[in-house]
């Protein structure tokens, strides 16, 4: 009887051992590595639909700076308590400018401006100014901060109504979307 209680405790024991292993390596990944986020709303539409799940990809920005056209999870500038997902359209240092429905980067190696070609959105998709982003209007984006746009353009809140997403706000890029499984798929990235 001694020897079966024995056993059993050394069981019980090693459960808990396998079930707390699992557990810090889970949190850690979490934690650093992926984090599952949720789409909610209809602003990256038609590429990301409400209600779809996404692995985001928390280290790749420590070996390399956002790129335009990634797709980022950020905390929301006025409201971080709330998780966004954008598009990143405009970098530290450039000019942007909406013109004719369309953004222009003014850079480096553009500086008579390059029309961006954004072939993830839907033919004839128009780019409206709004409010902190308006028409016509060439606008310096300051170092250490991005540009970032909803792909469904007419019924996006982002950067061209309330302003740059400093880097520190951004939590990773947007990796595998995983729900619902007949989207499953890893997130492309663009070029321009």
């Amino acid at each position: 009887m001694k020897l079966a209680l024995k056993n059993f405790a050394y069981f019980i024991l090693d459960i808990l051992q396998t079930v707390t292993v699992a557990f810090g390596f889970f949190a850690v990944v979490y934690l650093f590595v992926v984090q599952l986020h949720k789409v909610n709303g209809d602003s990256m539409l038609p590429n990301f639909h409400n209600a779809e799940y996404l692995l985001t990809n928390k280290l790749v920005y420590l070996f390399r700076a956002p790129q335009r056209g990634d797709v980022i999870i950020f905390k929301f500038p006025p409201m971080p308590s709330s998780d966004y997902i954008k598009r990143v359209i405009g970098l530290p240092g450039e000019e942007i400018e909406i013109r004719n429905d369309r953004i222009i980067i003014y850079n480096q190696g553009h500086p008579e401006g390059l029309t961006l070609d954004e072939t993830y959105l839907p033919a004839g998709t128009a780019t409206v100014g709004k409010s902190y982003l308006p028409k016509d209007t060439r606008i310096k984006i300051p170092e250490g901060n991005y540009v970032v746009m909803g792909d469904n353009r007419t019924h996006s809140s982002d950067s061209r109504e309330w302003g740059f997403v400093p880097r520190e706000n951004i939590i990773g890029r947007g990796w595998l979307r995983i729900w619902p499984p007949d989207a499953l798929a890893f997130i492309p990235q663009p070029s321009y």
